[in-house]
């Protein structure tokens, strides 16, 4: 259907610039709430086994709600500007009309993002801040990764290391992990946690998490570290503070008679 300006050959009123106006942004609000629906829907992530998952959930909960609406944004006046305002036939050769900026438009979209970044970074910050805080009574392992392996280091009461090809952890306490690798770049990864640490060479790099759920979850290794990296895995396995113990117990006295 022929626009009215195609029609009389005349150039569009502010009132119906206004009018167009008003049907992208309905039709933008609609895209946005709808993305925005669809994005919170859609079961991302495996059931939670930390106490930290649950903040980590939220913040993508969050980074959906404010990066959709941009995405249809932006997506919506081009797809609505290539058609409203395509070239007609025998319009080739001919030059588009004299258009100056709008300074109050620049300022808006300028401020706007960038008061929208400024507060997912704080609130990003906040929540990385609130993981990392450690706890006096924390265990803590120490993750080694090689090609392609991981094997866990606990210490005895002596002080003595423990070497474990499986990662055991209690219920309900917190558990601080240095990750250390001993040839190529490697990344320590559960994903029912909601976090992940790199092995980086000649660097110790640290994380913490508090299990909060009985089972056993896979440890993946997320960085492409080799032609064996899709077999390099191990398990996590949470169990009771009480059988920990009495798995730490025979673990140290299984090394002491070897």
């Amino acid at each position: 259907m022929a626009t009215e300006r195609e029609e009389t050959g005349r150039e569009e009123t502010p009132r119906e610039e206004r009018s167009h106006f008003l049907q992208l942004l309905v039709i933008g609000l609609i895209a946005a709430v709808i993305g925005i629906a669809l994005g919170l829907l859609i079961d991302w992530w495996p059931a939670q086994g930390s106490a930290e998952a649950s903040q980590v959930d939220t913040l993508y909960d969050v980074l959906i709600i404010c990066s959709v609406p941009m995405f249809v944004l932006v997506v919506t006046v081009v797809l609505y500007c290539a058609w409203r305002y395509r070239m007609k036939p025998g319009e080739e050769e001919l030059d588009g009309p004299p258009i100056h900026g709008n300074t109050r438009l620049e300022i808006i979209w300028t401020a706007i993002p960038a008061i929208i970044l400024v507060a997912l970074c704080s609130y990003s910050f906040a929540v990385l801040t609130d993981i990392e805080d450690a706890d006096a009574r924390a265990l803590n392992v120490r993750v080694v990764g090689e090609q392609f392996t991981w094997t866990f280091y606990y210490r005895d009461g002596s002080g003595k290391e423990i070497a474990s090809p499986q990662l055991y952890v209690p219920q309900g306490q917190q558990v601080n992990f240095t990750v250390q690798s001993q040839d190529v770049i490697h990344d320590f990864w559960v994903n029912q946690f909601r976090l992940k640490a790199d092995a980086v060479p000649g660097i110790t790099n640290t994380l913490s998490f508090t299990a909060n759920r009985i089972g056993t979850y896979p440890v993946i290794c997320a960085e492409l570290c080799g032609l064996g990296h899709n077999v390099m895995r191990a398990k996590v396995i949470v169990m009771s503070k009480s059988d920990f113990q009495t798995w730490l117990a025979a673990a140290a006295a299984k090394v002491k008679s070897s």
